[in-house]
């Protein structure tokens, strides 16, 4: 027999959970009145996660010993706890060989921890009703083309700040290596670069995007990206020592060296200037400043007077998961706590002990960052390097795991292994890319045949040339990337570089011949983990 709820009886229930959701909506809000800062230092302290000042000394020993360890130049680290902060400090020499310290004020190079600075440059056009989150980018950018006909018509503006365009990791990033192409000209010759994965299907990491982002930003602001990240955020922030470009350190005399990093040393490189791409990686900055930037995350948008920058709902949008990034079966092993990673717009996330992991990592011709935050319960680490090693994330997850107190063995010594065992397979892919097969006096055909210039429709022209009896290899829109061709076999040849150059070192050069003899075609193999010398097609141009 079926039981019935008088009509009466629905009302008052109906009315009795509005009381109770009016009243947990009201908690709710006086709690956030309570706690601008969106966890109160009471509820770290109830909750036992805290970093006292022993643990922040030990702390301290330990990095510098890491420092001596990895062979480390210089480096600097700021710890935040919400409103305070724990540690900033700068350790060993900003070139090595010379005497100049890393302290909190030396400037280093932050690279994709740009990438949030351009996310919230877009959260404050989105707070101001320039744009929206989900504006087609061909609204702002009606020039803007991808090789996928829907993603060029179905792109958005969050879709640039999340990895899922389509394009594979790094794809395009020759284009603005080096050379003196605009963030426009970039974008317009990277139309032809094919997809990896159909739109939005997949996570392909992608400065090229970003390089977008920072377009529709001075379009929709009419400022540049560099005036705009400088006016709106760095200014009000306080960050007085940060740049936006190279170009301005001019005079500034507290600045870190980049160094090239090898098994046994690291050598001092020239800085390279990344103004093209400054919206994805261009920003140079202090461990103090830093500090400050976390500081304003966990503030949820607010400077230190308490203004809001950024909406607590932009902020919180831009955390939140967009993208999925698989889990590697190697990282769930070595991080078995980590379940479920994913991109939100410009940050990395992560699970990790029960906590949401928000951060990010930067890599720049000879400098490594690396920043990781638990904003639910306002602490963040920072660590900029003058060098080419992965002691960044050593480092800030030894910081995170005393922090959280969780077990934890020596980072360093764990990940110093794993950066030796990756570079001696470095080592071993370029000795292989340029292994020869057979032992030859001279290649296949005249070294006159091989002479020439060749184009690529993405990236431009490349020049084969013969000095002395020897083959030499320049590409035009680096002109620095030049190297004299060693024969290896056939029509293939080693690539010897005339510069040194922080991502790789020796490649190939393969000659493609058609059948009357003549070269058609150049195919290059550079081994690294960066930049992608086999996306150029370079044909023989008549």
């Amino acid at each position: 027999m079926k039981k019935y709820v008088s009509h009466a009886i629905r009302k008052r229930i109906e009315l009795a959970l509005v009381l109770l959701c009016c009243l947990a909506s009201n908690a709710s809000q006086w709690c956030c009145a309570q706690d601008t800062q969106g966890v109160t230092r009471k509820t770290i302290e109830t909750q036992g996660f805290e970093l006292g000042n022993e643990q922040i000394e030990a702390l301290d020993q330990w990095i510098e010993q890491a420092r001596e360890i990895w062979q480390v130049p210089g480096l600097s680290v700021a710890i935040v706890a919400q409103d305070k902060v724990l540690l900033s400090k700068g350790y060993g020499v900003r070139e090595f060989g010379k005497s100049q310290r890393v302290d909190d004020q030396t400037l280093f190079a932050i690279a994709s921890n740009t990438k949030a600075f351009t996310a919230d440059a877009l959260a404050i056009l989105v707070d101001e009703g320039k744009l929206g989150w989900d504006d087609p980018v061909q609204k702002h950018l009606p020039w803007f083309r991808l090789s996928d006909p829907l993603a060029s018509n179905d792109i958005r503006v969050r879709d640039l700040l999340c990895h899922r365009s389509g394009l594979g990791t790094f794809s395009g990033d020759l284009l603005w290596w080096g050379t003196p192409y605009t963030p426009k000209e970039i974008l317009q010759r990277s139309v032809v670069l094919k997809p990896e994965f159909p739109f939005r299907a997949n996570y392909g990491y992608s400065n090229l995007m970003f390089l977008a982002a920072g377009e529709v930003i001075e379009t929709v602001s009419g400022m540049s990206w560099g005036q705009f990240i400088q006016s709106r955020l760095l200014d009000p922030l306080e960050m007085k020592g940060s740049k936006w470009s190279v170009k301005q350190l001019g005079g500034v005399e507290n600045v870190a060296t980049p160094h090239k990093t090898y098994l046994d040393r690291s050598n001092p490189i020239e800085w390279m200037n990344w103004d093209s791409m400054a919206a994805a990686g261009g920003i140079l900055s202090s461990a103090s400043d830093m500090a400050r930037w976390m500081q304003f995350q966990m503030r949820q948008g607010k400077d230190a007077q308490g203004r809001a920058l950024v909406s607590h709902a932009r902020i919180y949008e831009t955390m939140q998961p967009h993208s999925i990034i698989p889990v590697s079966m190697n990282r769930s092993q070595r991080v078995p706590s980590t379940h479920f990673r994913a991109y939100g717009l410009g940050w990395s996330l992560a699970d990790y002990h029960g906590v949401k992991l928000v951060g990010h990592g930067g890599g720049y011709d000879g400098m490594y960052s690396e920043q990781l935050m638990i904003p639910e319960l306002g602490f963040g680490v920072v660590v900029l390097t003058n060098s080419m090693t992965p002691i960044g994330n050593a480092i800030v997850y030894q910081v995170i795991d005393g922090f959280l107190k969780v077990p934890t063995g020596d980072r360093s010594k764990e990940g110093l292994e794993q950066f030796r065992g990756s570079r001696q397979a470095f080592d071993e892919r370029i000795r292989k890319a340029t292994l020869s097969v057979k032992s030859m006096d001279a290649p296949s055909h005249p070294l006159e045949s091989y002479v020439g210039k060749f184009r690529c429709a993405m990236y431009g022209d490349a020049q084969v040339g013969l000095k002395d009896g020897r083959l030499q290899l320049q590409l035009l829109a680096y002109p620095e990337l030049k190297a004299d061709l060693e024969l290896m076999h056939y029509d293939t040849f080693a690539i010897r570089w005339h510069k040194t150059f922080a991502w790789f070192e020796s490649g190939s050069a393969h000659f493609v011949f058609d059948a009357q003899g003549n070269s058609e075609s150049i195919r290059l193999d550079v081994p690294n983990d960066d930049l992608w010398f086999y996306e150029l097609n370079l044909k023989r141009l008549p």
